[in-house]
């Protein structure tokens, strides 16, 4: 596809029928969403288990092809739990997966198809019963975890760090850190006195940011009708 073919008013519904199916039928799932969390194709978005909170003005991608997933596995001792920060981002294929604890601070971004687990799923010698060891996750404020990388029990992710795309975590990173790697090694480290722009400052007055993406799809979409776009999906072209 080499443009958007819906009409605006399309596009717009669309995203009111994501708004309202994410409200009916993904809210009850999580023990609290934050105003102003949106979730993309929230069709693709499997929650399970209990003790899944989600802060407010996070963002929530899936794709038809990639779905998200959130699962608790709550154990005997009452452990498993997921906490996902205000304006945090979670891209399409990311997959986080709870028996003892996974907390993700404000501002942190996780890219597609990224996994944190905070267990190994299965014991050395019991494969079938016994869950194996566990330890909690947490990412601090303003960690960026790159596409397809693992993060692994018990490993803190100190403020502002990066995790290279591929990389396999398995140990703590510093703040200010960027790894990469298999197992993650550092790479750099980032200047803490540095300016940060973050997702908060984004959206912490959040109505004039919405307001010129929708003026920007007004704009790029004005010329798209209803005929156009129906066409498309039926005869496809190689100008389409």
């Amino acid at each position: 596809m080499r443009r958007e073919h819906r009409p605006y008013f399309v596009k717009r519904a669309k995203s009111e029928v994501d708004r309202l199916y994410a409200k009916h039928f993904l809210h009850p799932h999580f023990d609290a969403v934050g105003i102003g969390t949106t979730f993309v194709n929230p069709w693709q978005v499997k929650v399970f288990g209990p003790s899944i909170e989600i802060g407010k003005y996070a963002n929530v991608v899936a794709a038809p092809n990639s779905e998200v997933s959130l699962t608790v596995w709550r154990q005997p001792d009452g452990k498993g739990r997921i906490r996902v920060g205000d304006y945090a981002l979670i891209g399409p294929g990311v997959r986080i997966s709870s028996t003892h604890e996974i907390i993700i601070e404000e501002n942190a971004m996780i890219a597609s198809n990224a996994y944190l687990m905070d267990c190994d799923w299965h014991d050395i010698y019991d494969r079938v019963y016994a869950t194996g060891k566990s330890a909690p996750i947490r990412l601090e404020q303003n960690v960026w975890i790159g596409d397809s990388s693992i993060v692994c029990k018990g490993v803190t992710i100190g403020k502002n760090s990066v995790v290279g795309a591929g990389s396999v975590v398995v140990r703590d990173v510093p703040p200010n850190t960027v790894v990469a790697g298999n197992p993650a090694q550092e790479v750099k480290k980032i200047d803490p006195n540095g300016t940060f722009v973050t997702r908060k400052q984004l959206l912490a007055d959040p109505e004039p940011y919405i307001g010129s993406l929708m003026n920007f799809e007004r704009e790029v979409l004005r010329r798209e009708t209803v005929s156009s776009w129906l066409r498309y999906l039926l005869l496809p072209n190689r100008q389409d």
